[in-house]
């Protein structure tokens, strides 16, 4: 697949603009918690910036790459690896075309686009 199907990329999920590359679409579901799953895809590429949040994530790798740090830590991802990046962790990278993931918030990390 080069994209998630079409019933989970509906407007009213769709992910404001970010901090991230204009060409990155995310569509958010949440839960009750206040949780967030993030569905991200990008066909050209582009960057994440060194940033923390105040709560755990957890990310997949579907499609593509992703090459950036963790803490100190570098790290390289490709299709099926998966990291946790602890709360208050500062984390950056860059994501090839072609990418797809799947994240996971333990807070509210996006927030919807206006219709």
């Amino acid at each position: 697949m080069k994209e998630f199907p079409a019933f989970m990329r509906q407007a009213p999920n769709a992910v404001a603009g970010s901090n991230l590359s204009e060409a990155l679409e995310g569509y958010v579901f949440e839960g009750r918690d206040g949780t967030q799953i993030v569905l991200w895809q990008c066909q050209e590429g582009g960057t994440s910036p060194t940033h923390s949040h105040e709560y755990d994530e957890y990310a997949v790798l579907l499609s593509g790459t992703f090459t950036g740090f963790i803490g100190t830590q570098a790290v390289t991802m490709g299709p099926g690896d998966e990291c946790h990046i602890p709360a208050g962790t500062p984390h950056s990278g860059s994501y090839s075309a072609g990418y797809r993931a799947i994240d996971a918030f333990g807070g509210k990390r996006v927030v919807h686009r206006d219709l």
